[in-house]
């Protein structure tokens, strides 16, 4: 009986593999507009692009950019034009033809501010959570900091949504490790304080929790603050965000703080895995 049961076993687990491997199929669209920002490191370009007919109207939103050439010679004012692939989830621009170059010193472009390095010490920055509690970054020094930036409305899937599922992901596995539970805070921090009042994070915040519900708070808050306030923390983690065509264009910033209060790692765009920021804070934890 166990040898049948083996090979019924194998054969589902190869006949699954199978399925696994068939690629999402592919959906082509002609895109053409003018560069507003690069981020050569992070392999995105923001672009206010035309009407992509059968796809999006006119906005101005970040493409992952795969052709490293590209990335090189692309500026700010530059007029393009090229393809955009849409699989599954994933979406990129490739096959891109600079058309036109803006005259010199017309680029328009949005100033990206530098990254901390490692080994900075964090400002001590105040904010007000999803209760509407003030918090400030100090008060969560003994423990690693993990903190990340989002607004609540964002539309990219690649963007805000996948970073509250990364926390979403590292809090589980967090809840699951014998050494780590109490040993990290994870903060999501909106740029939109204009909208994402405390009401709006405490709804946003319990949907991401799930099950846990308010009693989540404990390990994951979510937080904003002044406009002042907000531009101070983003301004240091190396965020860039400005409003256009009814949304918010950004850039990806996520930093792990020490027990210390001093940065460990800052975390660039979305590429990183959540599995592997979980084994760097427990490689870096101390037994009690």
């Amino acid at each position: 009986m166990r040898p049948v049961l083996a090979v019924i076993l194998l054969s589902a687990l190869l006949l699954s593999g199978c399925a696994r491997r068939e690629p999402t199929p592919e959906k082509r669209y002609e895109v053409t507009g003018k560069v507003v920002s690069v981020e050569a490191k992070d392999g995105v370009a923001t672009i206010a692009h035309d009407e992509i007919p059968g796809f999006m109207s006119a906005m101005t939103m970040p493409f992952k950019i795969k052709e490293d050439w590209a990335l090189r010679i692309m500026t700010p004012g530059q007029k393009i034009r090229g393809t955009l692939v849409v699989q599954g989830l994933d979406s990129w621009l490739e096959g891109l033809v600079i058309t036109e170059s803006p005259p010199p010193g017309d680029a328009g472009s949005a100033e990206s501010p530098a990254d901390p390095k490692p080994g900075i010490e964090v400002p001590d920055f105040s904010l007000v959570n999803q209760d509407g509690r003030p918090v400030h970054l100090g008060q969560y020094r003994g423990r690693y900091l993990l903190l990340t930036f989002i607004y609540t409305r964002c539309p990219l899937p690649d963007y805000c949504p996948r970073m509250s599922t990364y926390f979403s992901e590292i809090l589980q596995a967090v809840e699951m490790d014998p050494v780590l539970p109490g040993r990290i805070h994870l903060l999501s921090i909106s740029f939109d304080p204009e909208f994402d009042r405390p009401a709006v994070l405490q709804e946003y915040g319990k949907a991401w929790l799930g099950a846990r519900g308010s009693g989540g708070f404990q390990s994951w808050e979510f937080a904003t603050g002044s406009a002042e306030q907000i531009r101070q923390i983003t301004q240091f983690f190396g965020l860039s965000y400005w409003r256009e065509t009814g949304q918010i264009i950004h850039s990806l910033r996520t930093g792990l703080v020490g027990p210390d209060g001093r940065l460990v790692e800052l975390y660039r765009g979305n590429e990183w895995k959540p599995a592997e920021l979980v084994e760097r804070v427990r490689s870096l934890v101390k037994p009690r």
